[in-house]
Parts: structure tokens; C-alpha cells; sequence
């Protein structure tokens, strides 16, 4: 009977729990009462798993009541049906049960394409081993992958909806497609998927607040979302393409995205709070993108292209100058919203949680203990170099060799290359190509080889992610000429650059070539704790501690510190290896407390 009695009181509790999020004419409405989103967005992919809860938390403290999250799909299904959703980042379920636990809601952004300057805007670039694929349309290689997709995700996630105790209010359809193609049918098969496997909360649609976006991108029953909303006129465009459904600012840019070879972006506090104050005034739902952005760990940072010769990828670091920095401190942004905030809404906001430690580590010396040209794997033969795709390589390096016959001097043109290439005569370092503005040529000396070795080192860095130019395989994507003449019999040495390669590299310095190098050194440690690597002593590549990749960095700025959580470091001896594309002597690095 004491048994009996218990189970009833659960189900009442449970039942209590579930809610009914719906659309009023307006408004957004939960339990039939009309609720204002304030919502700020954040990946779990781009934090580290200890510090998820602590980020929640400074998103409430800034008066948030929603978090929004974008779901990355290449980062949860790396090769076609092997899915993790428990390793490092990926246990999106357990994400989205601790929003809960600190009393926020969720807006889930499942994709299957996201953009969010994540490599090839979240979708997996083993589809691009298919040569002819169509992305983000109805061809039937993509669906199938979709359709797997959206079934696997559905077991973590539909348990989490509002519906069933959860707090998921919305999911979104797709990603800003009016900026990419108008096929409705493609979106109205993604609601269809989701339906199929129980997803019965609303859902809505994101795209600029345009007629040609929002005709394209917006379908029946969906509420609208404007990235962003900030006037009368965005929501009154919104509402001459449905006037049934509530519009809300899907994307509020408290920051922005940085480039390699950019300044710093930052935004002016003064014209957020405006637009803000627009919003709390007018009692408009919003989403801040973002409201902290994390990092770009590993390979994972993706690229722009507007034009077929440009190429802009994106720094390591996610700051996005949010009003949560990197290492998830405030920022004098955050404080301007928090007091806006607290003006407008019913409810306390609760005190920021306890600060995140962040120290520095003294310079330490790094030595040269191997290069690229000592750990190459067995080669594979091919006619003509083929992309890393074609050969399941999803990011990292690629090298391509062969020997010269015929043409053994003159001017060599890679097209394409994707995206940063150093070519290497008889193993002499001649000059680099970078994919961005079209210039793909370079001059090779004279030589005194019967038959000279050309070699082409490639580093991905990373897919584009974003418009029409998305279908972007990494390494050499058509041929190699010599003064016209198309270059026969490659061979290709794939060098994905993951923890398992890493772990395998030993002493072989100083023989060899002297691009390329690995460079070792090590730093002791109290107590862990967080930091940033200062790479201004190095020029090109990409730095792991502990085994862990930070990400790339590059001389040409604006991104020196690399962050480095403390759940990476230990007590005791902690290791770092720098892979440097161009760096000829050992250098210290240190450990500063700032991204700038």
C-alpha cells in the first residue's frame, strides 16, 4: 500500500511538471498564460562539460529565463550511424536537464545545418565524400543521413520537452534557409520527421527580417523568428507573411564573429541596449546570440565565403565578444543588460555564481623533437590528389607528393587548394599558397633531379559554413599543373592530426625537413586551474596539452591566447605539443589570464 501511495504521488508530481507551450495570435503562451522568452543562447559543444552548469547560472544572473542551444550534428555523428551523445561535450540530455534544475526553459536548434561558425555549419563532411551530393534540399543521400539523424536525436531529446516534464518550449526547422534556398518541401519533410518521432511542441523558423528570406524560409504553423527583430517594421514584414503566429527576435547580436587577419569584432553596447529596450518595451520575445560563446576546441571553427575565390575562416576562440567572456567571466556588456533587464521583468534575478579561477603559468621552453616528414603514414596511390573526403578524412593535414616528368620548373598552379598549402621542391620549402583571393600559382626553381620531388602539405582550416559556396572539400579539389601540363601519380599520406596520432609521435628530431616541426615542453601545476596559452612567440598551427587540441592559432592575429580549461590540466606535470607549420627554433610559451 506504502509502495502503491508512493507511485501515485510521483505521477502527480509528474504530471504537475508538464506544461502546454502554445501560440496565441501575438504571443507566446505557456499554460495558456502569455510568456515572454528572454533567452540566451549557448553550446554545450563549445564548454567544457564541469563548467555547463556555472554558464547557465551567469546567463540567469543576467536576467535570462530561456536558454537557447544549437545542436551540432557532425560533433555526434563523425562517421554515418556511429552516434555519441555521453563523450566530452556531446551529452546534450544531461545539458538540457541542468537548465532545468537552475529553472530555465530551452529553445532547441537541432539543424540539421546550424551555421554557427561551426566547421561546414554543423552538418557531417562525410557526406562530401559522395561526389555529386545536394545539401540542405530533398536529394536522397542527404535525407537518408537526415532521416538517421533526427531519429537518433530524438531519443535524447524528446523525453525533454515540455510536454513530457521537460523544458524544451520550441524546436527550430532548419537554420536562416531563406538565405540559402526556397524549397518548402525540404522543411516541411524536417517537421515531418520530427512529428514522426514525437516531437509535439511548437516549432518556429529563423531567417533575416526580409519579404524574400521570410517567403523562403518560413512555413505554415511555424512561429516566425527574426534574426534579428528590432523595429516596428521587422515585426509588421513578420506579420504580412503570418499574421497567426507570434514573431520574436530569434538573434540578437550582443557580438560578433571574428576572422582570421581581423580585428577584433566588438559591438557598441549603446545600440544593443536600444534595440533591448525596443524589445522589453514592446514585450518581444528574444534570443541573445550569443550570450556566451565558448571556444572553438580541435578543428571544429568553420569559414565565409560570399564569392568562389574568398575564404575567411574563423578564429579558435568563440568570445564573440558576449556578454559572458570565454572563460565565462562578466563583462561591463553584461552588467548594462543585466540592470536593463531588471527594469522590465516580474522576477528576481538571482546573484552571479562563483567566479571561475584563471591563473598564469610561467614561460616555459618547448623543444623540437620530431617533424611531419618522420611520422607519415603508408601512402595511398591515386592519378590525380583527391580531397580528404574522398578518403573519410574529415579535418587535420593532408599530404600530396609526386615526381616531376616533362615540366621540372616554371609555374605551378594548385586548383583549388583548401585552404593553406607549402610546397616543397626535392624538400627545399619554396612558398606558400592560401586559398583566399585566388592566387593558387607559385614558381619552382630550376633543379638538377633527373626527376624532382614535388611535395604539397595542406591544412583544412576549416568547412564553410555559412551561404552558397558550402560544398567545400578540403586538401588539392581538381588538379596540380606545371606550366599548363595536368601532374599525374600521387601520392597521399592522410594526417588527420587526432589525439590517436598524437599519442603515437617519439623522438626524431633533428632529422628531416625543418617546415613542419613538433615541439615539446611542459609546465607544473598546484592546483589546475584555468588559463590561456600565449602562441606569440610561435607563427602557424595547432597546440594540444595533455593530448587535448586547443585549436589552431596564427601569427596573423588577431587570436594570440588560446584557451585552456583547468578540467584539461592536472596536478603535477603537464604536457603541451606545438605542431608548427613555419617555426624554426624552439621558443617559450606562458600561460596568461585574458584573450587579449
Amino acid at each position: 500500500m506504502i509502495l502503491f501511495t508512493c507511485f501515485i504521488c510521483s505521477a502527480v508530481v509528474l504530471a504537475q511538471d508538464k506544461h502546454i507551450f502554445a501560440f496565441g495570435k501575438d504571443v507566446f503562451l505557456l499554460d495558456g498564460k502569455p510568456r515572454q522568452i528572454i533567452s540566451g543562447e549557448m553550446h554545450p559543444a563549445r564548454i567544457p562539460k564541469p563548467y555547463w552548469r556555472q554558464r547557465v547560472q551567469m546567463a540567469r544572473a543576467m536576467g535570462c529565463n530561456t536558454i537557447a542551444v544549437y545542436i551540432f550534428w557532425n560533433y555526434h555523428e563523425t562517421s554515418p550511424g556511429v552516434f555519441d551523445f555521453k563523450t566530452e561535450n556531446r551529452d546534450i540530455a544531461a545539458f538540457i536537464k541542468i537548465c532545468k534544475e537552475e529553472g530555465m526553459w530551452v529553445l532547441l536548434r537541432p539543424g540539421p545545418y546550424v551555421c554557427a561558425e561551426w566547421d561546414l555549419g554543423g552538418l557531417p563532411s562525410y557526406l562530401l565524400k559522395i561526389p555529386d551530393i545536394k545539401l540542405r534540399c530533398l536529394d536522397t543521400r542527404y535525407m537518408a543521413a537526415v532521416t538517421r539523424y533526427i531519429n537518433r536525436l530524438s531519443k535524447e531529446v524528446t523525453p525533454l520537452l515540455c510536454t513530457n516534464g521537460g523544458p524544451i518550449l520550441m524546436v527550430q526547422i532548419e537554420n536562416e534557409y531563406g538565405s540559402y534556398g526556397n524549397d518548402k518541401r525540404y522543411l516541411l519533410a524536417l517537421k515531418k520527421l520530427w512529428l514522426a518521432n514525437g516531437v509535439n511542441v511548437p516549432f518556429y523558423t529563423s531567417d533575416g527580417p526580409t519579404d524574400y528570406m521570410l517567403d523562403a524560409g518560413n512555413i505554415d504553423g511555424a512561429a516566425i523568428g527574426l534574426d534579428s527583430g528590432t523595429s516596428d517594421d521587422d515585426f509588421a514584414t513578420a506579420k504580412k507573411h503570418n499574421p497567426n503566429v507570434p514573431a520574436f527576435s530569434s538573434e540578437t547580436y550582443p557580438g560578433w564573429l571574428t576572422h582570421w587577419k581581423e580585428p577584433w569584432q566588438k559591438t557598441d553596447t549603446a545600440s544593443l541596449l536600444k534595440e533591448l529596450q525596443y524589445l522589453l518595451e514592446h514585450k518581444r520575445s528574444f534570443n541573445l546570440y550569443v550570450v556566451h560563446g565558448g571556444t572553438n576546441f580541435s578543428f571544429t571553427a568553420g569559414a565565409n565565403a560570399f564569392k568562389p575565390t574568398q575564404f575567411q575562416p574563423d578564429v579558435t576562440s568563440y568570445d564573440y565578444d558576449a556578454p559572458i567572456n570565454e572563460q565565462g567571466q562578466p563583462t561591463a556588456k553584461f552588467f548594462a543588460i543585466r540592470n536593463l533587464i531588471s527594469q522590465y521583468v516580474p522576477y528576481k534575478i538571482p546573484d552571479l555564481p562563483k567566479p571561475i579561477p584563471v591563473i598564469e603559468v610561467p614561460a616555459f621552453q618547448l623543444q623540437p623533437f620530431t617533424t611531419i616528414w618522420k611520422e607519415l603514414p603508408a601512402p595511398i596511390n591515386t592519378p590525380q590528389p583527391q580531397p580528404m573526403e574522398s578518403f573519410g578524412q574529415k579535418s587535420g593535414f593532408i599530404l600530396y607528393s609526386t615526381k616531376l616528368v616533362g615540366h621540372k620548373s616554371g609555374t605551378l598552379t594548385i586548383t583549388e587548394p583548401h585552404d593553406y598549402a607549402l610546397v616543397f621542391l626535392n624538400g627545399k620549402f619554396i612558398d606558400t599558397v592560401y586559398r583566399d583571393g585566388g592566387k593558387w600559382s607559385v614558381t619552382l626553381p630550376q633543379s638538377s633531379i633527373e626527376n624532382p620531388q614535388l611535395d604539397i602539405l595542406v591544412e583544412a582550416m576549416g568547412h564553410i559554413n555559412f551561404a552558397q559556396y558550402m560544398i567545400d572539400r578540403k586538401g588539392i579539389t581538381d588538379r596540380v599543373t606545371l606550366n599548363g601540363m595536368t601532374l599525374m601519380n600521387w601520392q597521399t599520406y592522410l594526417l588527420p592530426m587526432d589525439e590517436k596520432f598524437i599519442a603515437s609521435l617519439t623522438s626524431k628530431y633533428p632529422e628531416g625537413f625543418h617546415e613542419g616541426i613538433f615541439f615539446k615542453g611542459s609546465f607544473v601545476l598546484d592546483e589546475p586551474a584555468d588559463t590561456y596559452l600565449d602562441l606569440s612567440n610561435y607563427i602557424k598551427g595547432v597546440v594540444w596539452v595533455n593530448g587535448h587540441n586547443l585549436g589552431r592559432y596564427w601569427n596573423v592575429g588577431p587570436q594570440q591566447h588560446l584557451y585552456c580549461p583547468a578540467n584539461w590540466l592536472k596536478k603535477g606535470n603537464n604536457e603541451v605539443i606545438i605542431f608548427d607549420l613555419h617555426q624554426q627554433k624552439a621558443a617559450t610559451i606562458r600561460g596568461v589570464k585574458t584573450l587579449e
